[in-house]
């Protein structure tokens, strides 16, 4: 299994304070952040993209161009990238860039967003939420197979006839089909044939095993080695030394976005009841010690058999030295520990 984390370079109050730190100062954080990732051997490190006062990644290619530099090994991958607000041929364009950039280290997330500034900022028509997307996603694997061709659609000036360059490092950039858990979307990464991954941020993620089995059925029936296509769960997390202090240093900032977010959604606000019940052996966070870390990737792992495993560690801004710290542990004891019980198993299998 491969194990990452992704962030959408958050840039909140502190909830105890009110103080904020700079735009700058976070970004200066976040280069920190990766380059730390590729050190403790982590495998990707994804970044979203957001149009809102709360977060500084809008253009996450460009971002992850500059940890291509201080890093080595590590994928950079979006997460998600907003495709229906986008123009495919600059997406892939830049990515294309980044994997030049990288040696080969570049994917794509593309997905339609949970957010919806992109939308009237871009000019576009929240109406058509879906049709953009699927209209896009085609463009972008074509541009993707193809150096050159031809394409008509509604949304998007047609193509005759012509070649978008640069063409990426790899024959091909992986390109991942980001779900909330909608079945619409997973038969779209069914039908195409395309890597999924999940975003389990809430409920119970014993709840998404049918979403799970609906993409690898339509992937047969599609004429697709639904063996061969990979699944991966995204969720929000945190570690510390113990699981007492995982808790303690976690939900301040967490409880105040997840609270926001739901005024905005008409959820009810986040309390610490809430939280506890959420980060319990078959809750959807995965916020504890190392060995509570470990347990629930690995129960996850007996529902879903995913190949990837990425954690959201900061969904509010938290001290540096903190998500540093989480980050170390992930690298050199959870993934480790992880990866030597999958192999475990898959060579009692054989």
């Amino acid at each position: 299994m491969e194990i990452g984390i992704y962030t959408f370079a958050e840039l909140t109050p502190d909830p105890a304070t009110g103080q904020m730190m700079s735009a700058h100062r976070r970004m200066r954080d976040l280069m920190e952040e990766i380059e730390l990732a590729d050190q403790v051997g982590l495998d990707v490190f994804a970044l979203g993209e957001h149009h809102r006062p709360d977060y500084i990644s809008s253009a996450p290619a460009v971002i992850l161009a500059a940890a291509a530099e201080k890093t080595r090994n590590i994928k950079l991958s979006s997460a998600v990238t907003v495709l229906s607000s986008d123009d495919p041929v600059r997406v892939y364009q830049n990515f294309a860039t980044l994997d030049l950039l990288s040696g080969g280290r570049a994917e794509i997330m593309a997905g339609r967003g949970s957010f919806i500034e992109s939308f009237p900022l871009f000019g576009y028509d929240l109406k058509d939420y879906d049709e953009l997307f699927s209209e896009k996603l085609d463009l972008l694997v074509r541009i993707n197979e193809n150096e050159k061709l031809t394409w008509k659609g509604k949304h998007r000036p047609s193509i005759s006839n012509r070649g978008v360059y640069p063409r990426a490092y790899q024959e091909k950039l992986p390109i991942w089909i980001g779900v909330g858990g909608t079945p619409e979307s997973v038969v779209r990464a069914a039908r195409y044939g395309l890597p999924m991954a999940i975003a389990i941020i809430g409920g119970a993620p014993a709840h998404f095993v049918p979403h799970v089995n609906l993409y690898r059925e339509m992937a047969e029936k599609e004429g697709h080695d639904a063996s061969r296509l990979k699944i991966g769960i995204n969720s929000h997390g945190y570690i510390a030394d113990t699981s007492q202090q995982a808790g303690n240093e976690f939900y301040p900032s967490y409880a105040h976005v997840m609270t926001k977010i739901g005024r905005e959604r008409g959820w009810p606000p986040t309390d610490r009841q809430q939280f506890e019940f959420s980060r319990s052996s078959h809750g959807a966070l995965l916020v504890g010690s190392p060995q509570d870390v470990l347990d629930k990737i690995l129960y996850e792992y007996e529902l879903f058999r995913h190949d990837r495993f990425l954690m959201q560690m900061s969904v509010g801004t938290m001290p540096h030295k903190q998500i540093m710290h989480s980050i170390e542990l992930l690298g050199t004891k959870v993934a480790p520990a992880v990866k030597k019980h999958i192999a475990s198993l898959s060579a009692k299998a054989h």
